[in-house]
C-alpha cells in the first residue's frame, strides 16, 4: 500500500471515528458532519455525489450512518476505504453501548442523565433541521421542477398525511425512472 492510500485510509478511519464519537442523534446528524468533512473540508466528494449517497444510505436497510460510511469509504478508498470508514463509524457506539450495558441501572435511574439527554434532543433537532434546509436549498437551486415537486409532495405526504416513508421512497424511485426514460437516457440516448 502506498503512502497516499494509507493516508486516505487513516484519514477516513479517524474522521469517521471522531464524527461518530462526538455526535448524538443518529444518522442524519452524522451525515451532516460527514458532508462537512468530505465535501467542504477535504473536497473528496462533491455536493451532488453526497446528496446521492445520503439518498442511497437512507433508502437502504440498516443504519443510515453505517450505510453512508460504506458509500463514502468505497468512493474515496475502495474496499479498504469502506472497511476503514465502517470501523470508524461503529467503534464508538459499540464502546458506548458496552459501557452503558454494564452501568445500565445507574444510568436508567439518574435524573441528571435524563436531563442531559433531553437537552441533547433540542440540539439534535436543530442539526437535523439544518440538514433538511441545506439539502432542500440544493434541490430547489439545482433540481428540475420534477425534483422540487417530488420533494414537496414527499414532505406533504409525510407531515400531513402520515404516509409510510417506504411508500414515498418507492414512488420517488418510480418518478425518477419515468423521468429518466422520458428524457431519452433510458433508450440509449446521451447520459
Amino acid at each position: 500500500m502506498n503512502r497516499k492510500s494509507s493516508h486516505v485510509l487513516l484519514t477516513l478511519f479517524l474522521s469517521m471515528l471522531k464524527i461518530s464519537a462526538c455526535t448524538f442523534g443518529g444518522g442524519f446528524v452524522i451525515v451532516t458532519f460527514m458532508r462537512r468533512k468530505f465535501v467542504e473540508e477535504l473536497h473528496w466528494i462533491d455536493e451532488t455525489e453526497m446528496l446521492d449517497m445520503i439518498a442511497l444510505a437512507q433508502s437502504s436497510p440498516g443504519a443510515i450512518a453505517v450505510n453512508a460510511s460504506i458509500l463514502v469509504g468505497w468512493k474515496t478508498g475502495g474496499l479498504a476505504g469502506m472497511v476503514a470508514a465502517v470501523l470508524g463509524t461503529i467503534i464508538p457506539p459499540m464502546v458506548i453501548l458496552g459501557v452503558i450495558s454494564v452501568f445500565y441501572q445507574a444510568f436508567a435511574t439518574n435524573r441528571y442523565v435524563a436531563l442531559v439527554l433531553q437537552g441533547m434532543q433540542c440540539a439534535v433537532a436543530a442539526v437535523i433541521l439544518d440538514v433538511a434546509i441545506s439539502l432542500g436549498q440544493k434541490t430547489v437551486k439545482e433540481g428540475s421542477a420534477v425534483h422540487v415537486a417530488v420533494m414537496l409532495a414527499a414532505f406533504l405526504a409525510t407531515f400531513f398525511f402520515h404516509v409510510n416513508v417506504v411508500l414515498i421512497i418507492l414512488l420517488a424511485i418510480v418518478v425518477g425512472i419515468v423521468q429518466w426514460v422520458v428524457s431519452g437516457r433510458g433508450k440509449g440516448g446521451r447520459s
